[in-house]
């Protein structure tokens, strides 16, 4: 994972700068400026150890990343699960293989303290004590090179969690042959610093008066007997342990009395001088346990509970070797009883050997078992404490077995139900997320609808009518004081119908029609309505704007290009148009209620209609209001003179040429 990466970049950056990083991380080779959660190889991650430790101090890199790492375990919400490990370091360390054989079994994809990640192959700790109270820590691993982190984060945790100060050395490192495959095997000598802690030394000094006072109290509280049993007791535990080191303090507080002469501190065990359980009762209470001594250098079996009977019934015969019908998952180590013994503080996994089960059985899962190890010194038999590895009840019927094959004491039991429960609270929430994404889905769908929907709704009316409309208020009709109106027309359009097919006549206009709606975006023009082969638009309505001569004006020199490309299916040749411009006050408003259309009303739209029929093929006709707006705006206009107009009488008119400033290209939109 990129955990140890992206720690190993926070390392380098919070105590050597950005820049320090930047040049490690281009030297080993690595790509991504910012390391994610994500898989790396393992090159990488060593490409990233190696050049840290050319650039800087190799020992003082690891062991300060190793310090680094265990600080952002606690920070990342592991603390109070690290510190209730022990009671002090040798039991921390003693219980790490158990930690990691819960979180590797329970959190299929999880990174946690001490794991190097290889799919999910944590290291392992064997610790042993010494006489002189130090400690050889064993500590195996798939990954070489990264052993000079081990003591940071032990160092670390010593000081966070024991108040104490160690040192840690190398005094072994060998191919480890005892587990399968080559791994690494390094083994520390853990020592504590003679110093008093600085805790200790505060709480030393402050007391060393109120010792005296209370040696003789205590004392006196004490018989003598009682007195003697606690100091050999605690002379006994002084120096087996190297984390139980204790100052004088401690040891007086140590044997403090609470109630009739019982010892804080000094606790012993009373076993009774028999056994009272009768072997049946044994069996059938522990249904999975095992006993096996090492006769002939092989782990045979001298006792197992009824219900791993049931599952492999050749356990019932007396004596056969225990590695035919199981091996061992996890630790790797073979099956020998030496091999066991040096990690019996781990969890033990058992797996059932496919070819030795009965025939009932083979097309099955196999089934696990985990537990612990127990030597019996005694009788030079060990006892594995076991219960079968299943997580949900789908496990259980896949291997045919029931909740009454497990023991009602076994929390098995309660996991399997629990773990159900959660299963079913996780589908729930998944069937909730499922409709949550259909939801999702269908309300992505709906805005598309509904966009298309307004879009074909604001082709039709102008957006702030049709925005009033949607909201069901009433639109007002709006004056405008000053707006330009065009009218097109076809010429001969009459004839063309006549003499071609119904179908032709609509592929001609709309062909037409494309090109001149494609214009009114172009140059932000209105269109009002088509009849027949009549266009029309507007501009500065329904948004006044001073511009309106200039924009109609450049859309009708673009209706006469775009015609040019629209082909007479009578003649074969391009079609010709009437073009005929006005300016002028008008009312707009919507008229009617089941096709509502934003209508223009007024003389203008009147005196427009009459420059198109009175125009010329070709031409752009305009009236004298829309000559004045267009006259200092940089275009080309011709004079036409007076004329008589339908309704009006004598007029005079102008004709459009071009645009002074603007190309064909820019006319019509064209890149």
């Amino acid at each position: 994972y990129g955990f140890i990466n992206t720690c190993l970049k926070s390392l380098v950056v919070e105590k050597y700068g950005e820049e320090t990083w930047e040049k490690l991380r281009v030297q080993a080779g690595v790509q991504d400026s910012f390391l994610t959660f994500e898989v790396y190889k393992d090159e990488i991650t060593m490409q990233l150890v190696d050049k840290a430790c050319k650039i800087l101090a190799a020992d003082m890199v690891l062991r300060e990343f190793g310090e680094y790492f265990f600080e952002f375990c606690k920070r990342s919400g592991y603390d109070h699960m690290l510190r209730t490990l022990g009671g002090n370091l040798y039991e921390f360390i003693e219980n790490l293989d158990a930690l990691h054989s819960y979180l590797s079994l329970s959190y299929q994809a999880i990174l946690f303290l001490f794991v190097f990640p290889q799919e999910m192959n944590a290291p392992s700790f064997r610790v042993e004590k010494n006489e002189d109270g130090s400690m050889h820590l064993h500590y195996y691993s798939d990954r070489r090179g990264l052993c000079h982190i081990v003591p940071g984060i032990i160092g670390a945790a010593a000081l966070d969690f024991f108040n104490i100060e160690i040192s840690m050395e190398i005094v072994n490192q060998m191919e480890e042959e005892e587990r399968t495959g080559k791994k690494e095997h390094i083994v520390f000598l853990v020592t504590q610093n003679p110093a008093f802690s600085y805790k200790e030394r505060n709480e030393f000094s402050s007391s060393s008066q109120y010792l005296a006072d209370s040696e003789k109290q205590i004392e006196n509280q004490l018989s003598k007997e009682d007195l003697e049993k606690a100091k050999n007791t605690i002379r006994d535990r002084g120096s087996s342990v190297c984390p139980v080191k204790k100052s004088h303090w401690k040891t007086i507080r140590g044997i403090i009395t609470l109630g009739k002469g019982k010892l804080l501190r000094g606790f012993d065990p009373v076993y009774p001088k028999s056994l009272w359980i009768d072997t049946k009762t044994f069996c059938n209470g522990l249904p999975f346990h095992m006993v096996f001594d090492k006769e002939v250098g092989q782990a045979c079996v001298k006792q197992a509970g009824v219900s791993i009977q049931k599952i492999v019934p050749g356990l019932q015969t007396t004596g056969i070797c225990l590695d035919r019908y199981f091996s061992i998952l996890h630790p790797e180590v073979p099956f020998t009883i030496s091999s066991i013994q040096k990690f019996i503080n781990s969890q033990f996994v058992f797996q059932t050997r496919r070819e030795m089960m009965p025939e009932s059985w083979k097309q099955r899962p196999m089934l696990q078992l985990r537990g612990q190890m127990i030597w019996m010194e005694s009788l030079q038999c060990m006892l594995y404490l076991c219960s079968p590895l299943l997580r949900t009840l789908h496990e259980l019927e896949e291997r045919q077995m029931h909740i009454a094959d497990i023991a009602p004491h076994d929390v098995t039991r309660d996991l399997i139900l629990l773990n159900q429960q959660r299963l079913a609270e996780m589908e729930l929430s998944n069937q909730l997320e499922r409709k949550k994404e259909e939801l999702r889905i269908l309300s992505k769908h709906l805005e598309e609808e509904k966009k298309k929907t307004e879009a074909l709704l604001y082709a039709m009316l102008p957006e702030h009518v049709a925005n009033q409309l949607k909201e069901g208020k009433r639109v007002e009709a709006g004056e405008f004081k000053e707006c330009t109106i065009l009218f097109s027309d076809v010429v001969t359009f009459t004839n063309i119908c006549a003499q071609c097919e119904p179908i032709q006549i609509v592929l001609m206009l709309n062909s037409m029609y494309l090109r001149f709606d494609r214009l009114t975006t172009v140059h932000d023009v209105y269109k009002v309505e088509t009849i027949g082969d009549a266009y029309m638009v507007v501009g500065g309505v329904p948004v006044p704007v001073p511009t309106h001569a200039e924009r109609v004006a450049n859309f009708a020199l673009g209706m006469i290009i775009a015609a040019k490309g629209v082909q007479n299916p009578v003649s074969g040749n391009p079609i010709q148009i009437r073009v005929g411009i006005h300016t002028g006050p008008v009312l707009a408003g919507v008229v009617g209620e089941k096709m509502p259309r934003y209508c223009l009303f007024g003389d203008t739209v009147n005196i427009a209609s009459r420059m198109e029929s009175h125009g010329v093929p070709s031409k752009i006709h305009l009236s004298s209001s829309a000559y004045q707006c267009l006259k200092y705006k940089n275009f080309e206009m011709t004079e036409r003179g007076e004329i008589e107009v339908k309704g009006k009488g004598k007029m005079h008119t102008y004709f459009l040429v071009r645009n002074k400033t603007a190309t064909e290209n820019e006319i019509m939109g064209r890149p």
